[in-house]
């Protein structure tokens, strides 16, 4: 992980529970395809870093089917049809701040202003959802949120669902933001998710904060 992450995270790659998980994800991938892409699967750590980080949004697993996950929540690769969670977040982000919505899933642009997109567990075996977790990915992802819990500036911790919320406890609130509701799912998207303006009021905590906002808007073209 060449990255300003390193020296922060260094310590977790000598830890039991990181030998076990790394033996367990290779000998998944030897067994079938697991997702994402080996070389993926610390993206959000490469195109965030840990200097630049502003906001993290927290999410579950990794999409699980092929071609979706490339190492940020919520996000896919510019081909992919846009799964329904992530329609919801574009519907929100319209009626937040008026912004497009854009032709592809994409969250690249997030990525790049200091917006990490961090999911619990990192891997997942092909179309089956939860099938890595409680192998030592929260371990790891634990650690990730504390250390960007200590940097001194303010970051909005943005928490959708009952799982990113259990994370709470790790977030200073005296520092730092929580801005929190249900899941963008289908299934529970209208219990509250609609309406929360998550966009807005972290740009407004970030500014009351004296940081810049975030261009939350995602441009049509994939590669801006």
């Amino acid at each position: 992980m060449k990255t300003d992450w390193n020296p922060v995270l260094r310590d977790q790659f000598g830890e039991p529970y990181w030998r076990e998980l790394m033996d367990f994800v290779r000998a998944e991938r030897t067994r079938g395809d697991v997702y994402p892409p080996e070389a993926e699967v610390f993206a959000a750590l490469r195109l965030t870093p840990y200097a630049l980080t502003r906001v993290l949004i927290l999410g579950q697993d990794p999409y699980h089917g092929r071609g979706q996950a490339h190492g940020l929540a919520f996000s896919v690769r510019p081909d992919t049809p846009i799964p329904p969670s992530l329609a919801n977040i574009h519907a929100e982000l319209e009626s937040d701040l008026g912004c497009p919505r854009p032709p592809h899933g994409s969250l690249v642009h997030w990525a790049r202003q200091g917006v990490l997109l961090l999911n619990a567990v990192l891997t997942v075996r092909a179309h089956q959802a939860a099938s890595h977790r409680n192998k030592g990915w929260e371990h790891f992802t634990d650690r990730v949120i504390e250390v960007v819990n200590a940097k001194p500036n303010r970051v909005v911790f943005i928490l959708w669902g009952s799982y990113a919320r259990r994370k709470k406890p790790l977030i200073d609130t005296t520092r730092h933001v929580i801005i929190e509701s249900p899941h963008p799912s289908p299934l529970s998207a209208h219990r509250g998710f609609f309406g929360s303006r998550p966009f807005s009021r972290a740009n407004r905590a970030l500014e009351e904060a004296g940081e810049e906002p975030i261009d939350w808007c995602i441009p049509e073209d994939p590669n801006l």
